[in-house]
Order: structure tokens, then C-alpha cells, then sequence
């Protein structure tokens, strides 16, 4: 190209090109030089006065995009019969897009002027602009099933796995969805419920077998009663929501703020940007600015919506799916702060000096607008110097100041000393079909440690600017270490020929020194997890205790009030101490902020045993067509009954029954944590190398049996040790069942808190 273009030419180009949308890209586009450039620079002026694109600092862009989950009316269907829908939220000044819905098998039927919640996916090169798939219809909320199949003559019926649920469902002949007799399934009430006789329902997913991969996750969330199904008043009100205005807001949407998040994520609840610092006095300093989805907009305290979030407390994730804290017309919707889409925040300006130490921070009530959502993979790229075209147009003006700004607060963070623990995540991979591909262990980028220090930093501002206006919060505790804890830490460390001193005031630089002494050697994992293991569990509270964990003396969640209820407590608590508007923290609210805490603890230790379980169980299942094979690991953990393996592989705990160590008995010796043989002298304890065979493996209940090969590179002695080693005859499935009951009640006891 080498012509000047036409205003329609220009719209078509950035319409396809949504990534090089500056004035420079443009003109090398269209083969523009020299006197040419003031020509498209007055031509761009005037698409932006008429509203046709709008000017972004050095880009312009299309202002006319759906967010990625919106409300749609259906219009009806085209000469070939397909549904087109109309956007309900459409705020463009632009041509009204053609959305195309793309129903699923399992999807009701849907007609003319149905409103319904949908997932969009802009597509290019079709008579179509969006291509939709149904969340559910606005103002419908069935009733969920999850049981087993009776097939009958008739049609069949639904026994439910809930065990507090008696009631069966009836399913007609025409609303099984081919399920067979004895598979897993999901369901919901179909029709309105009678008086008389069973409810009905139909079948819209198959699960197969209840011990198949896709059952796994909704077990558990039955097993540990967490709710999955909204009440049609919540949704009721979720759906009556619109998106928030500008009216008493501070107006952001110039700000270059960007989200990052994982790959996979589906809502957005913290953007950042960061900036030099301008003033004179803190020559060297920057401006920290993270803006939060203000959800306490839409979750009014006395509503239903409200009731159900503290319900449950939070989100609960797991490698399939999510049981979200609040329905997805606000959780990944009007709450997600979507890129390019107005959306309402609570946002935090934070002033740090050039050693990274905060020195003033102010809070503002906004609407901002997301210039990109970027993946901590595609911006650690991007520094890395691999930047794609997302993120190349943003590198001088966003993501290398976030990186100067973290540069200064890890000097910070490197005089305060946080505990520095070396805990490895692993991610369970699966297939469309719910089959464990591959167990990953996560890689830690400083993509993720700059969002990290972000914000807790604001956190901390948020639990300042609170105890400055004497208002009540809710706190994230964590108290220090129990003094026999630390003797039990002491005494593995000792073993591990390294020392954690006495006598002093504990402070985290201790435990770092022990952890930072115990790196690169064969006893890193072990110190880790003794370390882990000897603190308390944190929680929340309206006192402030700190947070001994993070060495912080005043702390408090208010980054994630989409997936925490705490956190929106906390953005309740700025409302009303800055005089925001009538949504703030309740008088109700405050005399029962301790009630809260307890609650809203218990439910998160709730979700984390459950998603311990369910990932308990994608491992075994994945495991299960290894038996036999062997596998080196190193123990972490012991007990009277037996001893607890971590795979290398895998990361998956497994157990050796006592009866299967050897020919002799073992004594345990709780304080020390070892079983010592009676008459070898051979001790097992924390950290040692080990080589096991997998023996036995029950994908239902999580449970991994493993034998003894070879114990820190010494050949263990095969065959029972005398009459006990038959273990009375048990069969090996009870075994297994009996240890899994009393390695999950161990596990209960050492489960710690997330910070």
C-alpha cells in the first residue's frame, strides 16, 4: 500500500488490526511518508471528534467491543437456521454487531425475545461479528441434580449422591440425553415442581463412571457441602444488574491499566499500572496504581445476592470447573474487568521512594477501562524480549515501568524478610473429556512475584488508610509459630545437621536463614515442609494481630472481592470510612464482623480440603495404569500407621503401611517424627530419599499404597515381618480405605492456611 486511505479504509485496518493501533503503525501500513503523515493525522482527528475511534494516548482504537460475557436477546433465525442474537449492552457509537449463537446438545431451546447470559468470541472474516455460547437464560434458574441413572420403562429416574438429598428425581423418555444405566449425571428440574409425586428433570451432561475423571470434582463438592446452586432470588438480582456510570466517580478510563492473569482465567479483578513519580521530593520513586473491581456496588449488605456470597465464603477451584463466590452475571461480567470495557473500581494510588518503601497512598472510587488482558506467560516474554503483538505496543509506556516499580519494592521486601518458603504448585492438566493429561509443576516467573508484591502492597494500604479512620475491617491474621512447633522444627533441622537458634524473639529472617542454609542440599524439601508445618493456620478477624507469615504488622484482603468475601468486607469498610455512598459497611455488619471472620475462615479451609481431595483423586486416576512401577520420592511425612511418600514425578502422596516395612517392629516416636526398627535400629524420618513401587491405587477415594524399595540408596528387606505382616487377613482395598481415612484426618490437622 501507498495511497492515502479513505476513513473507511482506516476502520477496516484497526478493526483487523486491534494490536498495532498507533499512528505509526498505521502509516506504515498504508506505505505513508513524509508531508503524507499530516494528512492521516487530520483524518484520525476526525474519526475520533465523529466518535469512530477513540484516542488512547499514542493508539486509537475501536471503542465499539462486547465484553466476553453479556447479556443477548434472541432475534430468531435466519433462512438457514441459525439464532442471531442482539447485544442488550451494546454502548458503541458504531454499526450494532451480528452475534450468532452456537447451541451445545445439552442447551434448552430458545425463541424469539428470550433474554440470555452469554460467553462471546469475536471471530473475523464471517457475515457475523460474535459467535455466542448460553450460559443460562436471565431470569431461569433450574433447580442442579448431580446422581446416578436408573434406567426404567418409562423413561428412568435420578438417585442423588448427596446423602442428605432422599429425594429421586423422574426423567422422561425424551430428557435422558442418551445416559445409561448406572453413569454419573447431571441434571436439572424440568418443569415446574408439583405437589404430587417426584419432581422431574433432565439429564444435560453424561458423567459415565462416578469414578470417571469428570465426576471427580462435583464429588467432592457434594462430599463437602459446598453450594453450587444459586437461589432463583439471587439470580434474580444478579440479572436485574446494569453496568455502573460514571456519577460520582473518579474518571480512569484514560489510565493505561492492565490486567495479567493466568491463561485459563475467566474474570478480572485487579488491573495495575505503574508510573515514574513526578515529584521532586522522591527523585528516583514511582507511583503504584492497582484498581479492584468494586463489587460492593452490586452486593448490597441485606440482599439476597449478599446472604449467598457469605454463605459461601469464597470461590473454590478446581481442575474442571469453578463454584464461583457469585453468579457469572457479576463474576465474569459486570464485576471483570474486561479489556476495552468500562467497568466500576475501587482503586489505590501508591507513592513508593526509590528503596521500595511506601510513603503514601490515596484511594479512589472510579470507572476505568482495561487497555489489555494479558497472561503472566505473554509479559514475562515481553521483558524477556520476545514481545507479541499484544504487548509490543505497550512495553515503554506499561510493562517496563511495572517492571522498574517491582525492581524498587523487592528491595523492600528484601529488608523486611517474608518467609521465603520453596513450595512448588503443581497443575493437574486435562483433556476435553476430564482425562488426566500430564501433572505440571507451575513455573514461578517474575511476571507472577511483580503482581504479587502489587498487591500486597495494597493490601496493606488498605488496612492503613482503615486504622487511620478507626473503622472496622476484617483482618488476615497469622500468628507467630507455637513454641512446640518450633521445638519440633528445631529438632528436624538438627537432624538435617543445620541449626534454627534459641533464645530470641522469633522473627521470619530466622526461618529464612534456616531455609536459605538448607537450599540446593538434600534436605531443601524437607525444610520447606517442617517449616510449613510448624505455623499457625491463618484467618480472619477484626483484630489485629499481623501477619507473621508476610512480616507485616497490619494486613487485610482486598484485591479479590470477586472470589473472597473478606475482601468485600474490606471495600465496604473504605465506602463508609471516605463517605463513597450508602453501600458501604452496615451497623448489622459490624457487630457480627467476628462472626463473619470465623465463618468465612471455616469456609476457606472447607474449599482447600476439598480441593485437596478432588486433586487427591486426578492423581491416583492418573497413577492407576502405572502399578508396578517404580518411582524415587522422599518422605514427608510419618506416623503410627505408616509412612508418607511425595513422589518426584508427580507430586502425589502416597503411603507405605507400617505392616510393609520390613521383618521387624517399629516404634514411633512422636516428637521426633521417626519409626525406629526394634531390631535393626533402622530409623525412618522427614526427607529421606526413597525408592517405592506403586502397589495399589483407588482413583475413588484418592488412595496411593506404596512399597519399600530402597530407603536413602540401601535396599530395604523384602516380606512381612512375622505374623502381623498378613495384617490379619485384610483385604488390600480395606487396607488401603482404612490408611486413607487416617492419613486425610493427619492431613486435616497439618493443613495450613493461604496468605
Amino acid at each position: 500500500m501507498s495511497h492515502l486511505p479513505d476513513k473507511t479504509e482506516i476502520l477496516q485496518w484497526i478493526s483487523d488490526n486491534p494490536t498495532l493501533t498507533s499512528k505509526r503503525d498505521i502509516a506504515k501500513a498504508f506505505g505513508i511518508k513524509g508531508a503524507a503523515r499530516i494528512d492521516l493525522k487530520r483524518i484520525l482527528k476526525e474519526l475520533a471528534e465523529e466518535g469512530h475511534l477513540e484516542k488512547r494516548r499514542k493508539t486509537y482504537s475501536d471503542p465499539d467491543r462486547l465484553p466476553p460475557v453479556s447479556v443477548l436477546q434472541v432475534q430468531g433465525q435466519t433462512a438457514d437456521g441459525e439464532l442471531l442474537a442482539k447485544p442488550l449492552e451494546w454502548q458503541g457509537k458504531g454499526v450494532e454487531p451480528v452475534v450468532l449463537l452456537i447451541p451445545r446438545a445439552s442447551d434448552p431451546a430458545l425463541g424469539e425475545g428470550d433474554r440470555i447470559l452469554a460467553r462471546l468470541q469475536e471471530v473475523k472474516g464471517e457475515a457475523h461479528h460474535y459467535e455466542a455460547r448460553l450460559i443460562r437464560r436471565i431470569g431461569t434458574n433450574p433447580h442442579k441434580v448431580l446422581g446416578i441413572y436408573r434406567q426404567g420403562s418409562d423413561g428412568g429416574r435420578i438417585v442423588p449422591i448427596d446423602k442428605g438429598d432422599g429425594k429421586e428425581w423422574l426423567v422422561s423418555n425424551d430428557a435422558t440425553g442418551g445416559a445409561r444405566d448406572g453413569e454419573l449425571v447431571e441434571a436439572e428440574q424440568a418443569g415446574p415442581a408439583g405437589r404430587m409425586g417426584l419432581p422431574r428433570a433432565r439429564v444435560v451432561a453424561r458423567l459415565g463412571d462416578p469414578s470417571a475423571p469428570k465426576a471427580v470434582s462435583l464429588i467432592a463438592i457434594h462430599q463437602h457441602g459446598i453450594p453450587d446452586d444459586f437461589p432463583d432470588e439471587v439470580i434474580s438480582e444478579a440479572d436485574a444488574m446494569t453496568p455502573a456510570g460514571l456519577d460520582g466517580r473518579k474518571d480512569m478510563r484514560d489510565m493505561p491499566l492492565i490486567t495479567i492473569d493466568p491463561a485459563d482465567a475467566r474474570d478480572h479483578d485487579d488491573a495495575c499500572w505503574a508510573h515514574g513519580d513526578d515529584d521532586p521530593k522522591n527523585e528516583g520513586g514511582h507511583v503504584i496504581w492497582v484498581a479492584i473491581a468494586d463489587v460492593a456496588h452490586y452486593v448490597r449488605p441485606g440482599t439476597a445476592l449478599d446472604a449467598e456470597a457469605r454463605k459461601r465464603g469464597n470461590s473454590s477451584y478446581f481442575p474442571d470447573r469453578v463454584v464461583p463466590m457469585l453468579p457469572d452475571r457479576l463474576s465474569g461480567d459486570l464485576c471483570s474487568l474486561h479489556e476495552g470495557v468500562p467497568r466500576a473500581c475501587i482503586a489505590v494510588r501508591m507513592q513508593i521512594n526509590a528503596q521500595g518503601d511506601k510513603i503514601g497512598h490515596r484511594f479512589e472510587r472510579g470507572l476505568m477501562r482495561s487497555v489489555a488482558s494479558l497472561t503472566y506467560q505473554q509479559v514475562q516474554a515481553a521483558m524477556d524480549g520476545a514481545p507479541d503483538d499484544q504487548c509490543a505496543p505497550l512495553m515503554d509506556e506499561v510493562i517496563k515501568p511495572l517492571y522498574a516499580a517491582h525492581d524498587a519494592l523487592r528491595k523492600a521486601r528484601h529488608r523486611r524478610q517474608p518467609l521465603d518458603l520453596e513450595l512448588p504448585e503443581r497443575k493437574v492438566v486435562l483433556s476435553d473429556e476430564g482425562k488426566v493429561l500430564s501433572v505440571n509443576f507451575t513455573e514461578r516467573l517474575e511476571a507472577h512475584k511483580l503482581i504479587e508484591e502489587f498487591m500486597v502492597l495494597a493490601n496493606v494500604a488498605a488496612a492503613e488508610a482503615l486504622i487511620s479512620r478507626k473503622s472496622p475491617l476484617l483482618f488476615r491474621v497469622h500468628e507467630e509459630p507455637a513454641p512446640e512447633k518450633l521445638e519440633t522444627l528445631r529438632d528436624v533441622a538438627e537432624a538435617a545437621g543445620l541449626v534454627l537458634a534459641k533464645g530470641q524473639v522469633l522473627k521470619t529472617a530466622h526461618l529464612n536463614a534456616l531455609l536459605h542454609a538448607a537450599r540446593d542440599t538434600d534436605h531443601a524439601e524437607v525444610i520447606n515442609m517442617s517449616t510449613l508445618r510448624s505455623m499457625t493456620q491463618a484467618y480472619y478477624g477484626p483484630q489485629n494481630f499481623g501477619h507473621f507469615g508476610l512480616a507485616l504488622q497490619a494486613y487485610a484482603h482486598f484485591t479479590s472481592p470477586i472470589r473472597r468475601y473478606a475482601d468485600l468486607v474490606v471495600h465496604r469498610a473504605l465506602i463508609s470510612a471516605h463517605g463513597w455512598g450508602d453501600d458501604g459497611l452496615s451497623h448489622e455488619e459490624e457487630a457480627r464482623l467476628e462472626a463473619t471472620g470465623q465463618h468465612i475462615s471455616e469456609t476457606e479451609r472447607r474449599s482447600m480440603v476439598a480441593e485437596r481431595d478432588t486433586n487427591d483423586r486426578y492423581l491416583a486416576a492418573f497413577l492407576s495404569e502405572r502399578l508396578g512401577e517404580e518411582f524415587t520420592g522422599r518422605i514427608s511425612g510419618v506416623a503410627k500407621f505408616g509412612v508418607f511418600v511425595r513422589l518426584d514425578e508427580t507430586g502425589a502422596d502416597g503411603l507405605i503401611p507400617v505392616r510393609s516395612l520390613g521383618r521387624e517392629f517399629f516404634h514411633f516416636d512422636r516428637e521426633a517424627g521417626t519409626l525406629m526398627g526394634s531390631d535393626t535400629g533402622l530409623t525412618i524420618g522427614l526427607g529421606q530419599q526413597v525408592t517405592v513401587k506403586l502397589s495399589e491405587v483407588a482413583p475413588v477415594t484418592g488412595g496411593i499404597a506404596l512399597e519399600l524399595i530402597s530407603l536413602e540408596g540401601k535396599t530395604m528387606p523384602r516380606g512381612p515381618r512375622g505374623a502381623r505382616g498378613s495384617a490379619r487377613g485384610k483385604p488390600a482395598h480395606r487396607k488401603l480405605a482404612s490408611a486413607k481415612r487416617k492419613a486425610a484426618k493427619v492431613k486435616r490437622k497439618t493443613a495450613r492456611g493461604k496468605r
